[in-house]
């Protein structure tokens, strides 16, 4: 019988703040160890907690952003718990009161789109990190980031497959660095997920004990720590045994999920209110005010790139996985101007350069969009040079190629490497003649019905051109000449 992997995916942003949550310690990445712990952060005595305004809105921003109910009022909560890098001895974080409640988010999978719902997102602090790779026998704390706000989001259980668990990852990544709320740096920690792993034999069985799987901090190893554990719980189950609730760490090198610690319940953490902050309190004002500076969000994009500029849904969904790209995308069409031809049209070449030719040298040379060295306004302007003629397509790809490598202007390589596209008929009718006149045999092939003759002439001609000619004059002329 097949099985059905369930997954719920618990994710922390690291919210961008100046300072963190409770203190104003600087929350900057890569300082030295110890060096942006301030008092409130390590719980020296007498010291007091101040809610960080920015985190706040923050949460305000998210919660608008998926439609969820925000909570008029919520609740700060002591999570008790001991481990060396938290040295108040309790995590700072919301419980049953939480500031975000309920809402959905949108993902696109290979059957259409699927909305996942999201259960919570609340604030909470960061604890420190444990470094055990420089010392020998010992372990050291660095408590730098002990208080950086972030912001748990808890899904439910609506994710089927590791493939589709990676689709909603990537979305939710897609939308908290849309919003800026999070820059989603995976290797510095800022965006870090959990997976809870369950399987059952149907779906309409209730829900398998979950396992969950911490600290994934790339996409690729979550769908291979979702796949290892689903198979691992399969082969368990059908050898008889029994899953147990238990958390788990993935080892990349053994691709592999082992166990951590058996999976605490909310009554282990001993929740209660703390004493020292008071309820969170929302205005509409405030509420209001945020929702006026939100950008306009991933799908609503989407679907305008849809009904606007006639694109895919394929290309859209490209175009908008991040701000970055569709913004690049937009600044490129404006760049090429109306009076060019059809906006449609335009749309679509634009879309086809940035999500293949562009996409394929930032790939190769692992360079962020928003650094690429082809600007939108060039990327425009060659694009132009397509339009009216003065480049054919292959032209075009050569004139990119020494764009990517810094040689300027589009017009100034044309110029300097003699690109010009030779549109003019009556040289192309002159060209046609001599390669007629040439090559009698493949005339006579291609009049007794052999299509490769055709494609041989042509050639012949792109060649006698100097791979100048415009491609579809020739095949026109030709085709006129041959009858």
């Amino acid at each position: 019988m097949s099985w059905e992997v369930v997954i719920g995916i618990e994710t922390h942003a690291q919210l961008r703040t100046q300072s963190k949550i409770f203190s104003g310690a600087a929350t900057d990445f890569g300082a030295a160890p110890n060096t942006q712990a301030c008092a409130v952060d390590i719980a020296l005595p007498g010291v007091l907690p101040v809610l960080n305004r920015a985190a706040v809105e923050h949460a305000i921003r998210f919660g608008l952003a998926i439609g969820a109910t925000l909570s008029r009022r919520s609740v700060f909560a002591r999570k008790n718990y001991f481990y060396p890098d938290l040295p108040k001895g309790y995590q700072i974080s919301q419980y049953e009161l939480p500031i975000v409640q309920g809402g959905s988010l949108p993902i696109h999978t290979e059957s259409g789109t699927k909305t996942i719902r999201i259960t919570r997102a609340h604030l909470e602090e960061d604890a420190g990190k444990s470094l055990h790779e420089d010392f020998h026998g010992m372990s050291g704390i660095d408590l730098n980031r002990a208080g950086t706000p972030l912001l748990e989001i808890v899904s439910e259980p609506d994710l089927r497959g590791a493939r589709e668990a990676v689709t909603y990852a990537r979305a939710l990544h897609a939308l908290v660095t849309w919003i800026g709320i999070c820059d989603g740096n995976m290797q510095e920690g800022s965006f870090r997920c959990d997976a809870n792993v369950s399987v059952r034999r149907a779906p309409d069985q209730p829900l398998g004990t979950r396992c969950e799987i911490k600290n994934l901090n790339s996409f690729r190893f979550m769908e291979r720590a979702i796949e290892f554990e689903a198979q691992r719980q399969i082969e368990l189950l059908e050898a008889g045994g029994s899953v147990v609730q238990e958390t788990r760490l993935y080892d990349p090198e053994r691709d592999e999920t082992r166990p951590m610690r058996t999976k605490e319940d909310a009554q282990d953490y001993r929740y209660f209110p703390d004493p020292d902050l008071l309820p969170l309190v929302l205005s509409d004002e405030e509420i209001e005010g945020v929702c006026a500076a939100l950008p306009e969000l991933p799908e609503a994009r989407r679907e305008r790139f849809v009904g606007e500029y006639g694109l895919s849904d394929y290309q859209a969904a490209a175009l908008t996985a991040n701000k970055a790209t569709a913004d690049y995308f937009e600044a490129a069409v404006g760049g090429i101007g109306r009076k060019e031809g059809a906006v449609a049209e335009l749309a679509k070449a634009v879309a086809n350069w940035v999500t293949v030719d562009l996409a394929a040298k930032l790939n190769a040379d692992n360079v962020e969009i928003g650094l690429s060295p082809v600007s939108p306004e060039r990327l425009a302007k060659l694009l132009s040079r397509i339009l009216d003629r003065t480049l054919s397509n292959k032209m075009a790809k050569e004139v990119f190629d020494a764009m990517w490598a810094g040689e300027g202007d589009p017009d100034a390589i044309i110029d300097r490497k003699g690109l010009r596209q030779i549109s003019d008929a009556g040289a192309i009718e002159k060209l046609v003649d001599e390669v007629l006149a040439a090559n009698a045999k493949q005339v006579e092939d291609f009049r007794a019905g052999k299509e490769k003759a055709f494609n041989s002439l042509v050639g012949q001609v792109m060649k006698a051109s100097k791979g100048k000619a415009n491609p579809a004059q020739v095949n026109e002329i030709l085709r006129r000449k041959l009858g």
